[in-house]
Order: C-alpha cells, then sequence, then structure tokens
C-alpha cells in the first residue's frame, strides 16, 4: 500500500494541490521536503471539492470496469462537475511522451465554461479574458507576457515564468532586508535556501551578506544585503537568475481527449471536451432518474389499488394459499363506490395506469407493505407523492428531448460550482498574481564591491593574497621555507586578474575574492581549477579592450582580445592550444604595430604586427623557425622607437636600425645585437 499512501498523502498537502481532495489528520509532510508520516498516525477524509467530483456516480453517471485483478468495479472516468485536469494540474511521463499541466481557478475555469455554453465558436484568446493564467497552490508572480501565455494556450505547448513574491522591510536608520513570502511551485523551501547560502558562500551574489528561514506556519525567508546602498531590484535580478526563485513552469496539454488516443489540445478543446462529458453525465443521471421514478410510480399504482379495494386485498392475503398469484390473477375493475370514487380522483401513470390487473412488482410492493401503512394519511400522501413524481417525469422528458434545456441545466450547476468553490470557499480565491518582468540589466560585478585598494602578491609555489592597501613593492614580505615571491603589484578589489597557466587555458579570479593578506595566502590551485602539472606563467589585471600576444614554447602564437580570455568558470578558459612538450610561454599586451622575437638560439627576428592573425582560440602560426631549441621571448613595440632592453649592468639599450634583424614572419632571424642579456629576455 505504499505507492496508494504516497498518492494520497500528496492529495492532502495544500503546498502540492491547489484543490486539496483529502482532507489529512496528522503529519502530512511540509514544503521543506519533510515527508508525512507512516499511515499508522494518520487520518484522512475526503474534501467537499472531491465530494464534488463523485457526484453522481451512485446514478450510472459513468461506465463502471473492473479493476486490476478483477475482484472488484471503478469509475472508468468521474461525473466532475467541475474540469479537475485544469483545476489540480497533471504532470506524468509515459513511453515516449508526457504531459505537464499547470494547476488554475475553479471559479475561471466555470466562467469560461460558461462563455462557451453561450458562444460555442469562442476563440481561444477570449477565454483568457476569463482564465488569466495558471493559478499555483504557492502562490508567487507570473511574469510571462500575455501574448506568450495565449500562444501556449491556444497550442497546448508553452511555459509560465513565475516568481517568489517579495518585498522590502524597512529596519530604520537606512537599513533594510527583503522578505519573501510566497516561493515558486514545487520548490522545497529547504533546498532553496541551501542554494542561496551557497552563492553566498561562493560569492556568486556578492551583494548578499545572508539569508534566513523565519517561517513558521507561513513562508518568511529573509535576503541580508551586504550593504544599504545595494538596490533591492538589482539583489533580486541576481537572485532569479541564479536561484530557484524564479523557475519556469512548461506547459505541455498532452491529453486522453477521448479516453484512448494521446493529444495536445488547446484550453478551449479541454474545456469543450469537459462540457460535452458534462452533458453525457447530465442524460445518464436524468435517465437513471426517471427509471427511478418510473419504478416508483408503477408501485404507486398497485398502493393505490390496494387502498380503492383494501377489504378485498385483505381478504386475499387471510385466506388464500398464494396471496401474491390471487393478487395478480385479480380483476381490480371497478366494483364498489369507493374504487370508482378513487378511479375518478386518480389520473393514470406514464407507464402503468390502473388496469384491472396487478404486475408481480405491484403485488410484491402491496404483500411487503405494512399494517400501519393503512391509515387514511398514508393513503392521501400516496396520492401527493404519485402527483409529484409524475411531475417530474415530465420535466425530466422535456430535458431528455431538448438540447437547450440541457445546456441550461448545465450552466446552473456550473454557477453553482463557481458559488461554492470561488472566493468564498476557503482557499477559492486567486492566489498567484501577475506582473511585468520588467528588464533586469546586468550589472557588472565591479559595481556592487566596495573599491578598495589591494596589494596583489603570489610567490613562486603560486601562493596568493591581498594585502589591504597599496603597500610599497620593495617592501619585505613573509613566504613559506624555499619561497618567494614571483608577482606583486597594485590593483583593487573591483578588478580582475587575469591568470595563464602553462596548459593554455586563462583562469579570472575576482579581486575581491583573494585571501587576505595576513597569512601566506591560499595556494591558487584552490581557487581555480588549474591542473598540478600546470605552471602559472603570468598574472595580471585585465584591462577591457585591449589584445595581448600568447605565444607556445614551439614559437606558435596570434593575437587575442583580452575580452575573449576572460572566464566565467574555475575551469578556466582555453585559449592557447599546446600539444606534446610545448606549453605556453608568452603573455604580452599588443602596444606597437611590430613583433620581436628571440630564440633560445639568441637569434632576434622583428617583423609587422599584422602579420599575425587575431584568433579567439588555436594554436597559431609560426613566429620563429628553429633547428632545435625553442621561443624564448617575444614583444611588440613600435618601429619607429626602436627596440630597448637592458644590458647586463641594467642600462637601457636600444637599437634603431632594425633592418638587420627584419624579415618575414618565420623566418630565422639574426644573432641578438651585442650588449643583449644573457638571458634571452627583452624585460
Amino acid at each position: 500500500d505504499a505507492a496508494i499512501y504516497d498518492a494520497m498523502a500528496r492529495l492532502a498537502q495544500d503546498f502540492n494541490v491547489r484543490y486539496p481532495l483529502v482532507d489529512g489528520q496528522g503529519n502530512f509532510g511540509n514544503i521543506d521536503g519533510d515527508n508525512p508520516a507512516a499511515s499508522r498516525y494518520t487520518e484522512a477524509r475526503m474534501t467537499a471539492v472531491a465530494e464534488a467530483l463523485l457526484e453522481g456516480l451512485a446514478e450510472d453517471a459513468v461506465d463502471f470496469r473492473e479493476n486490476y485483478d478483477g475482484t472488484l468495479s471503478e469509475p472508468a472516468v468521474l461525473p466532475a462537475r467541475f474540469p479537475n485536469l485544469l483545476a489540480n494540474g497533471s504532470s506524468g511521463i509515459a513511453v515516449g511522451m508526457a504531459t505537464n499541466i499547470p494547476p488554475h481557478n475553479i471559479a475561471e475555469l466555470c466562467d469560461a465554461c460558461l462563455h462557451l455554453i453561450k458562444v460555442p465558436d469562442a476563440r481561444d484568446d477570449t477565454l483568457l479574458n476569463f482564465v488569466k493564467g495558471p493559478d499555483f497552490p504557492t502562490g508567487g508572480v507570473i511574469v510571462e507576457s500575455a501574448e506568450s501565455m495565449a500562444q501556449a494556450y491556444r497550442t497546448g505547448r508553452g511555459g509560465f515564468r513565475l516568481r517568489s513574491l517579495w518585498q522590502v522591510e524597512d529596519l530604520g536608520r537606512g537599513q533594510w532586508q527583503i522578505v519573501i513570502t510566497e516561493i515558486p511551485y514545487q520548490v522545497q523551501k529547504s533546498k532553496l535556501i541551501e542554494k542561496i547560502a551557497e552563492l553566498i558562500q561562493t560569492k556568486k551574489v556578492p551583494i548578499l551578506d545572508d539569508v534566513r528561514d523565519e517561517s513558521a506556519e507561513d513562508i518568511r525567508m529573509v535576503l541580508v544585503p551586504r550593504s544599504k546602498n545595494v538596490d533591492p531590484e538589482v539583489l533580486m535580478g541576481m537572485m532569479f537568475r541564479n536561484s530557484d526563485l524564479e523557475v519556469r513552469f512548461s506547459l505541455n496539454m498532452n491529453v486522453l481527449i477521448d479516453g484512448l488516443t494521446p493529444k495536445v489540445c488547446s484550453m478551449k478543446e479541454v474545456l469543450r471536451a469537459f462540457l460535452d462529458h458534462r452533458r453525457e453525465v447530465l442524460l445518464r443521471r436524468s435517465q437513471h432518474r426517471m427509471d427511478k421514478i418510473d419504478h416508483r410510480l408503477e408501485v404507486l399504482e398497485g398502493f393505490i389499488i390496494a387502498f380503492a379495494h383494501l377489504d378485498r386485498v385483505i381478504d386475499i392475503i387471510r385466506y388464500d394459499e398464494e396471496p401474491k398469484a390471487a393478487l395478480m390473477r385479480e380483476d381490480w375493475s371497478v366494483s364498489h363506490p369507493r374504487a370508482q370514487a378513487e378511479a375518478d380522483y386518480v389520473t393514470p401513470g406514464p407507464a402503468h395506469g390502473l388496469g384491472p390487473f396487478l404486475s408481480e412488482v405491484q403485488a410484491e410492493a402491496i404483500l411487503n407493505m405494512r399494517l400501519r401503512s393503512l391509515r387514511r394519511l398514508e393513503e392521501l400522501e400516496l396520492i401527493r407523492e404519485r402527483d409529484a413524481l409524475a411531475q417530474e417525469r415530465i420535466g425530466l422528458v422535456d430535458l431528455l428531448a431538448g438540447e437547450d434545456l440541457q445546456w441550461r441545466k448545465i450552466s446552473e450547476q456550473l454557477k453553482e460550482t463557481k458559488k461554492t468553490f470561488g472566493k468564498d470557499y476557503a482557499g477559492g480565491a486567486r492566489r498567484s498574481q501577475f506582473a511585468e518582468a520588467g528588464v533586469v540589466e546586468e550589472v557588472p560585478l565591479e559595481a556592487m564591491i566596495d573599491r578598495e585598494p589591494i596589494t596583489l602578491v603570489c610567490s613562486k609555489m603560486g601562493w596568493i593574497r591581498a594585502m589591504t592597501g597599496h603597500i610599497d613593492l620593495t617592501r619585505e614580505l613573509k613566504f613559506k621555507d624555499g619561497d618567494g615571491a614571483q608577482w606583486i603589484f597594485h590593483a583593487e578589489t573591483t578588478d580582475r586578474i587575469l591568470v595563464l597557466g602553462s596548459n593554455g587555458r586563462f583562469y579570472t579570479v575576482l579581486g575581491a575574492n583573494l585571501p587576505g593578506g595576513r597569512g601566506m595566502g591560499e595556494p591558487l590551485r584552490l581557487m581555480v581549477d588549474l591542473p598540478n602539472e600546470a605552471e602559472i606563467i603570468d598574472i595580471f589585471i585585465h584591462k577591457p579592450g585591449r589584445k595581448l600576444l600568447v605565444a607556445s614554447s614551439a614559437g606558435d602564437g596570434f593575437i587575442v582580445p583580452e575580452d575573449e580570455v576572460v572566464a566565467q568558470t574555475r575551469s578556466g578558459k582555453q585559449v592557447l592550444n599546446v600539444r606534446g612538450d610545448a606549453r605556453a610561454k608568452i603573455c604580452k599586451p599588443v602596444l606597437g604595430d611590430s613583433v620581436a622575437v628571440v630564440g633560445e638560439n639568441r637569434k632576434v627576428l622583428v617583423f609587422e604586427l599584422a602579420e599575425l592573425p587575431e584568433l579567439g582560440r588555436g594554436k597559431g602560426v609560426r613566429l620563429q623557425k628553429y633547428k632545435d631549441g625553442g621561443l624564448s621571448d617575444a614583444i611588440t613595440f613600435n618601429v619607429s622607437e626602436g627596440l630597448s632592453w637592458l644590458d647586463p649592468a641594467g642600462r637601457t639599450r636600444s637599437e634603431l636600425d632594425l633592418s638587420e634583424w627584419s624579415a618575414k614572419r618565420a623566418s630565422a632571424g639574426r644573432m641578438a645585437p651585442r650588449g643583449f642579456p644573457r638571458d634571452n629576455k627583452f624585460t
């Protein structure tokens, strides 16, 4: 019974089902995702909504079929006073197909059905004047455009963007916090808070400081901003993009419209099918009621005959050995004044007049009659009941024969259903609201962080930290044994720091996310997914719009826009493709019109920057040809200003006439000028 209990428990959860069909007593779970108590600890009964679905079940309103093992019978479909498929929605997956229908408001569905009865060829878009959209049990704000919703309901496929309901709570003195009182449908509150806490920990939403769950019976989630200067709209825009405070509910109205064939239907088709079903239920219930009336009229006619010939009936019952057969053989034609008077008073019924003989049903009913029923008042009651039933039968005959009367009756039933489960019903009022999504501008992270000066320090072993303020770059700093400073420069908390690994990948770290400078820092490999075998080639501040010269130790390279190398994830962005023993070696900003390259063989080559392609990713082209060895250094410069370097004594040397080393790209080059550094580096 586990599957049965799980299904029943869900029907009692008002956060899962728009109109619960089960009234549960005990622990039936909660919106945090906690499971219901075991079945032995809970009690359940049907709600008024469930009773409305079953109304007429005992009146031959629908067909019955055998259950799964043939021991019982079950209805093939419920009579249903309202379209439960749309009211409570449906979600399921079958072989090769699926369905996903959101819940709606019963009162709005009834209004749409009433309009469809008045105007059978009503357009799909007209029905949206009555059914505004989904009505989720957890409320929320639907921010889908009217055009998109109309398209979804017209085609049976689409989706709805659903957001949490929130408001700004003033704490005084300029302080404020955001309070969320409704969360999207089918989102577990506990997991939502875990996700938001993870966003805070990973600093994906740096302007959010804390999240608290202050919920009791109602939902109350509190978001605390990092600063009172933060714009609430900006904060919530980021939360909607990065968490389940905004979800998309897909609409796929794939239904068995005839009970057999799957079909994706529009809302109009589903409501039309419901109305046709209600008409069939009405006809079957009316026919069933008429059959009952006919049977009762037959019995009443027998009773009235018995009262008209009471003495003879008593004689037959007292003295005849087979009174039933004797009653049926007896000719009850009028034989004495009272019987004649009764015959003149009584109007014959539609199926059985006061004929001369009793039917088996009438005879059986007379024999089963109690003696106390033979009083005169009872006879008057029988006549009154007979007349009332005859009048009701006339109405049923008219109803079964007139289509207009049938639709009028269905309209009355729908109005009654709307009144019963409308705004005056507990939970009947609309819960989900509608609003415009608005344009949420992409706010750069730098705009959300307090801009403060820092000094970035990265050691040879890859330990990185950010000292507060711009300190003296020549100041002596502490490092682990065997380690020392490799990169040290001034930056700001709003800066993006680019890191190039020897694997050719660029990694991005936000200055505000760097560890403080009190200790030795943290390994950079823990902040980005830099493999252990890869070395850090360069670290520098990202400057939008700038271009970079990147090259590998094999002498291949190209120009790449710096904006293209900024990574959005920890895994970085592959820019320079390297294979075999080759590794990324050079990353220099483009500052001129020419390129100077020096190989490990101390040969220098100068060529025009225009000979290098501009790529977003790749291996690049050959910069310099080598018989053995590889690339040592490369730099860009303005040829009119000449090429400069520091000699071994620390003096700046320059060469203005570079014709001796100028050649086409991929040439071998010539030996470096006299005084060129022994480490084969331009800077």
